[in-house]
């Protein structure tokens, strides 16, 4: 930077790259949203021709340049737009036709005037552009055009809205898409023109593109997009031509090559659509339902001694590695715990695993009851769909069930709630009932789970006395107190 201060040359050249990344990154948000990327590119192509109109009636004059280059600009542009409404071909082929033959027509010009005695063309500027060689009556013409073109397009913003995201709309509102389209084409020739010193005419597509394409990664609101593209465009202008300076290479392919990696950065990055935000996405939801399994998995195994544990793993069928990572994921969630050297499943832990439960089995008897699903059918799509069921909706799904205590393969599916709800201590000795996953706390669901008692199986009373009461759950006998009794929530199944 400091060298590039001590030039008078340089400094131009830093001033009109900047100018030229901003009207850029404005302007290309338009002709990307309105899939112009190759109108672009011709009317850049086309322009030569007008070069070669202009040096013959004025010489080697910078305003006949950029008269002669528009007028062929929209000159190309008029010729694109009547083959394709006027002549049976494809977009693209017109594009082709015209802005190959007017290139060819603009070197064929050049090559020939360079030839003539005093004459000093250099085809190479034109393609490629040469920064370091603008005057200061260049960057006067280049700040005068972004000046317009920014003017333009911001005074423009409504009309250029919605003729490029409706334009049927547009028409309905009194809107002339066919003006807009042309006036765009103007500014576009401008554009063109006023970016032809500093990258080329080849390249100028890239700055009209890619700053745009990696501010549409970036977000989804068009005011945002062109600030950001606005930005970008500066960015890759000014520090292409800094590293080029510095490298002593060709600025206008140092500008392109930026861009090209401010956009595969932004394909990358972007927070809601990069490549790697939603690979860590996807790796943290893969791992949260390993989690989830292996809770469900717990609860469903009643206990977590060694032997339980041993046959949850070789069920889940993980390796070491899946078992310690979803171990250490749910002992950070607070879904287990170890005291003395032993593990168990909390209160917060217990009511997930039956969340998750009661999710798998209410879906499955949904699938079979209301979608006509054989039982056989139906594990794998509630095994993948339980992760994604809030309680509200599986609530939701079971009332429409009418609150189905059993799913399709015949285990009762835990409760959220019922109208018939009480206390296990209010039922007589013979009561069946189940227990729900709503308790009154995390600790009564500790102390249920310590004793053997879960809303996985039914719970038939046997006996009643003071002090306790002496219940069956899974064929086993359990003994409780009638304190925890009392704060125990059930319904009764018969």
């Amino acid at each position: 930077m400091e060298q590039i201060l001590e030039y008078d040359y340089a400094i131009r050249a830093l001033f009109a790259s900047a100018m030229v990344g901003l009207m850029c990154g404005i302007l290309g948000c338009f002709i990307f949203l309105r899939n112009m990327a190759l109108v672009g590119d011709a009317l850049s192509h086309a322009i030569l021709p007008g070069v070669v109109l202009g040096f013959l009636v004025a010489g080697q004059s910078v305003l006949a340049f950029f008269t002669g280059s528009v007028l062929a600009g929209l000159l190309a542009a008029a010729m694109i737009t009547w083959i394709q409404t006027k002549v049976k071909s494809k977009e693209d082929a017109a594009i082709g036709v015209v802005f190959t033959t007017m290139f060819s027509l603009g070197v064929i010009g050049i090559s020939i005037l360079t030839k003539r005695e005093g004459v000093h063309l250099d085809l190479k500027d034109f393609l490629f552009g040469n920064v370091l060689a603008i005057t200061t009556q260049d960057l006067m013409l280049t700040a005068l055009v972004g000046a317009f073109v920014i003017f333009s397009s911001l005074s423009l913003y409504r009309y250029l809205f919605i003729s490029t995201f409706d334009a049927t709309l547009a028409r309905a509102m009194g809107v002339s898409t066919k003006v807009i389209h042309y006036f765009l084409m103007l500014l576009l020739s401008f554009t063109v023109v006023a970016c032809m010193q500093s990258v080329g005419v080849i390249l100028v597509v890239g700055m009209l593109i890619m700053p745009a394409s990696a501010a549409y990664t970036l977000t989804k609101r068009l005011p945002s997009m062109i600030l950001i593209a606005a930005v970008i465009g500066v960015l890759c202008t000014v520090g292409g031509f800094i590293i080029a300076f510095a490298l002593d290479i060709t600025p206008g392919p140092a500008m392109n090559v930026l861009g090209a990696i401010f956009y595969i950065l932004a394909i990358l990055f972007s927070p809601e659509n990069g490549k790697i935000p939603i690979w860590l996405s996807r790796r943290r939801a893969q791992k949260s339902m390993k989690t989830d399994d292996l809770i469900k998995a717990l609860v469903s195994a009643g206990s977590i001694g060694d032997s339980a544990l041993s046959a949850v793993q070789q069920k889940l069928g993980w390796s070491n590695q899946v078992w310690k990572d979803s171990w250490a994921s749910a002992l950070n969630s607070g879904w287990i715990k170890e005291e003395n050297s032993t593990w168990s499943l909390t209160g917060k832990g217990l009511r997930h695993g039956f969340e998750l439960l009661g999710a798998h089995r209410t879906w499955e008897q949904f699938m079979v009851e209301n979608l006509g699903y054989d039982k056989s059918q139906v594990h794998q799509q509630a095994e993948e769909l339980e992760h994604f069921l809030t309680p509200q909706l599986v609530n939701e799904i079971q009332k429409e069930l009418g609150m189905p205590l059993k799913d399709p393969h015949g285990a009762y599916i835990p409760q959220s709630g019922s109208k018939n709800e009480t206390t296990l201590s209010a039922l007589d000795e013979g009561s069946k009932s189940l227990l729900l996953t709503r308790q009154a706390n995390e600790h009564v669901m500790a102390m249920l789970w310590q004793v053997g008692l879960s809303p996985n199986f039914s719970i038939t009373i046997l006996s009643k006395s003071k002090n306790e009461m002496l219940v069956k759950v899974n064929g086993q006998e359990k003994t409780i107190t009638k304190e925890l009794a009392d704060q125990v929530t059930v319904v009764k199944i018969g």
